[in-house]
């Protein structure tokens, strides 16, 4: 039985599919903030194009790297109320230091280090780390889950054939649904007053469509009264 062999080999070792994890993460996330001169700058800003296998098994380390900025996000938010506004160096900021006020702030702020320091020995890169948790902490920050899609490409991969996919965040190409075209717009149910003056109404209009009597058109017999009567 295999059990405790959750998830996809990719015909890797233990330490290379960590190695290539971590490129990939580093590199989706550094597709946020490119420098100018870069050669390979990205096309599209938070995506890039892989294998589908590699894509589904990148999608949840870089979900959990998120999910750790965002709970460093929230500690920092808490740790405001002790910090201070002075000058690093200045007679205001070495008064806070020695405060009870900067103890406060180290202890409120020693759970955002920690998670800081998680996601660093996950990515080895400090700009990533320093995008994750600036930028997509505060992209995410009203989503719980879902904060990349696989999409699956059409164009193989020239060489093996292998089936492509794009992996990127959401919020910035979505999708948005349109109603289909000629669809019938619902009609409010009229109450019985208002159907009872439609109703009155439409006789009328019939009665002024149908014109007076006289404008009726005469019977055969009443014509063939009128002609003996002429005669």
């Amino acid at each position: 039985m295999r059990h405790r062999m959750r998830g996809r080999k990719l015909g890797r070792n233990a330490s290379h599919r960590k190695a290539m994890f971590r490129n990939m993460a580093t590199s989706l996330i550094k597709t946020l903030d490119p420098a100018e001169d870069v050669e390979n700058r990205p096309k599209v800003a938070g995506r890039i194009i892989t294998t589908v296998p590699k894509a589904k098994e990148l999608r949840p380390r870089i979900e959990k790297l998120i999910t750790l900025a965002k709970k460093a996000a929230n500690y920092e938010q808490k740790a405001q109320e002790f910090a201070t506004d002075a000058e690093k160096g200045s007679d205001g900021w070495k008064e806070w230091r020695n405060s009870e006020k900067w103890q406060a702030w180290n202890q409120a702020m020693a759970p955002a280090v920690a998670l800081r320091r998680r996601a660093f020995a996950t990515l080895r890169d400090r700009q990533a780390v320093d995008i994750l948790f600036s930028d997509l902490a505060d992209r995410f920050v009203g989503r719980n889950g879902g904060y990349t899609r696989v999409v699956k490409l059409a164009t193989v991969r020239l060489g093996d054939a292998g089936q492509q996919a794009l992996i990127e965040f959401v919020g910035e190409n979505d999708r948005v649904k349109t109603s289909k075209k000629g669809s019938l717009a619902v009609k409010d149910e009229a109450t019985p007053e208002e159907s009872k003056g439609n109703d009155i109404a439409s006789a009328v209009e019939a009665s002024d469509t149908a014109g007076s009597p006289d404008d009726v058109a005469p019977s055969d017999d009443e014509t063939l009264a009128q002609e003996k009567a002429g005669e």
